[in-house]
């Protein structure tokens, strides 16, 4: 018997995300820690695998790597710190662009679930360059989450006196059940003093869902007008309420456009933290009390290693207990919501989300903070859903209850 072996699937991995698969001898601990793996033909250690013999073919024409929520659980629970979801975002883009995209549906094989995910993906991605957000409506609605506000705070939209520019995101600016974050968050630096503007409608998605869904390539007119923009305004710093949106600016665009951005990117939770840390912040008992626990969001957390900030504006505020679910920090369970999931398999999203909620549930917690628009959509509609009695909210929403 012959062995036939390729190593051009190697080497293209290795060029484009520096991991060197020949490390992976097969311990199927990333298997081990990754939520989907039921769900999947291929577990995370087999992709490594095939990618190891050169069979591209039977990775790009398989629904598996389209059932990656993109958490890097695998990296974290790796020995060798390869990313299985570093080689599947590869695997993604040779899957969209150099099948779906050059040679049609039918060069993705006969399995009709990969097919009608995979055009659902490519749908996603023509409204996001057609309206430059994911929900596909008029981008000039931006700021919609502004109309309810009680007071517009000045130089809401390219302020270049600006202490940052809010990048609200996509899923906080485009659907009204997230409104509320950006809402609270507004509330809470007005409390603060700071002095904040928006790019308003020339915000335009950041890129991740294209990432996700092997558009990468489609993506760089939005990465350059999203930077563009910035250094336009002279505003020293970014920060956004989304965790997704916080790695393509912070980790990603760099690489991207090849050079440095000239500004300090953040997320939300970094700036609250000062505030509460410089005594800008007065926070009071809320009406309610309780157990509050914490889901780490998976680019928050193990992709960008910041876990702490939250946990401390949580045990700052009177009438709660904070307490620590089961899976926490860089060994949290995902939310289900992440890597396109929502788009390609709606279905398995639920799944992964009732587990998250009743480890909430476990703890006999009141309310389910995060730190991220999609955790809070995803897993609300799971405490929903399997009938949990827990509030879900984000960081910034569970601050301004504090906030007089």
């Amino acid at each position: 018997m012959s062995i036939t072996l390729s190593t051009d699937l190697s080497q293209l991995i290795r060029q484009e995300c520096g991991e060197n698969v020949y490390l992976c001898y097969q311990c199927e601990r990333c298997s081990s820690g990754c939520p989907t793996v039921p769900a999947m033909r291929y577990r995370p250690a087999q992709m490594m695998r095939l990618a190891q013999f050169g069979l591209e073919d039977r990775l790009v024409t398989d629904a598996s790597i389209w059932r990656c929520v993109g958490c890097d659980n695998c990296t974290e629970h790796c020995p060798q710190d390869l990313s299985a979801r570093r080689l599947i975002e590869i695997m993604r883009q040779v899957a969209m662009q150099d099948r779906y995209l050059a040679k049609g549906v039918d060069s993705l094989g006969d399995d009709e679930d990969l097919r009608k995910g995979v055009r659902a993906l490519n749908m996603l991605g023509q409204r996001i360059e057609a309206n430059y957000n994911v929900s596909g409506e008029d981008n000039a609605a931006r700021l919609a989450w502004t109309d309810n506000l009680d007071e517009k705070p000045e130089g809401l939209v390219g302020d270049s006196k600006a202490d940052f520019v809010y990048y609200v995101g996509c899923v906080s600016a485009m659907f009204p059940m997230s409104y509320g974050i950006p809402q609270s968050f507004c509330r809470v630096l007005q409390h603060a003093g700071a002095r904040f503007t928006t790019l308003g409608s020339e915000e335009w998605c950041c890129g991740y869902p294209l990432l996700m869904a092997g558009q990468l390539k489609q993506a760089e007119a939005l990465i350059r007008h999203n930077v563009e923009r910035v250094r336009e305004l002279g505003v020293p710093r970014v920060v956004t309420t989304c965790p997704s949106c916080y790695h393509m600016w912070h980790s990603m665009y760099p690489d991207l456009i090849g050079e440095p951005l000239g500004f300090e990117v953040d997320h939300a939770v970094e700036v609250l933290g000062e505030f509460v840390e410089e005594g800008r912040l007065r926070l009071e008992e809320p009406r309610r009390g309780g157990v509050v626990t914490y889901h780490d969001p998976c680019d928050l957390g193990r992709k960008s290693g910041i876990f702490e900030p939250p946990r401390e504006v949580l045990r700052r505020v009177p009438g709660f207990t904070f307490l620590e679910m089961q899976q926490s920090h860089e060994y949290a369970l995902c939310c289900g919501g992440g890597g396109d999931l929502e788009t390609f398999d709606p279905d398995l999203v639920a799944q992964v989300s009732a587990q998250r909620v009743a480890q909430a549930a476990e703890i006999g917690a009141a309310a389910l903070v995060s730190a991220c628009p999609q955790c809070v959509r995803t897993l609300a509609k799971a405490a929903r859903a399997n009938k949990v009695r827990v509030r879900v909210m984000d960081i910034t929403q569970f601050l301004a209850m504090a906030v007089p």
